[in-house]
């Protein structure tokens, strides 16, 4: 059975920066990209960031990039994503999700994506 778990949302200034860890268990970690979604209130998820199987990395360029920097620890199966910088339209539910696998480059594309955890909630007050 396979499980995706999100950790380290919070409530943050703007400025200011927080970690999210994500750890996936049940398959071969290394095989997958994984990748960060975010939702906001009445608004589409959208992708923030992935990483490929192979380390190559993504972001989406409008809003995170600079910002936000993704790694992965596949000893710990675990993917991080580093935020600085934090503005008010960060705030939103965090997604981690497991995708395609084995690939060089990954998608920012949800639909590609097919283990997901619940999300971990940011506020970044003004």
């Amino acid at each position: 059975q396979v499980q995706v778990v999100e950790s380290g949302g919070g409530l943050v200034q703007a400025g200011g920066s927080l970690r999210l860890s994500c750890t996936a268990s049940g398959l071969t970690f290394d095989d997958y990209a994984m990748g960060w979604f975010r939702q906001a209130p009445e608004k589409e998820r959208e992708g923030v960031s992935c990483i490929s199987s192979s380390g190559n990395t993504i972001y989406d360029p409008d809003s995170v990039k600079g910002r936000f920097t993704i790694s992965r620890d596949n000893a710990k199966k675990t993917v991080y994503l580093e935020m600085n910088s934090l503005k008010p339209e960060d705030t939103a539910m965090y997604y981690c999700a497991a995708g395609p696998r084995f690939g060089r480059w990954c998608p920012l594309d949800q639909y590609k994506y097919t283990y997901w955890g619940q999300g971990t909630q940011i506020t970044v007050s003004s």
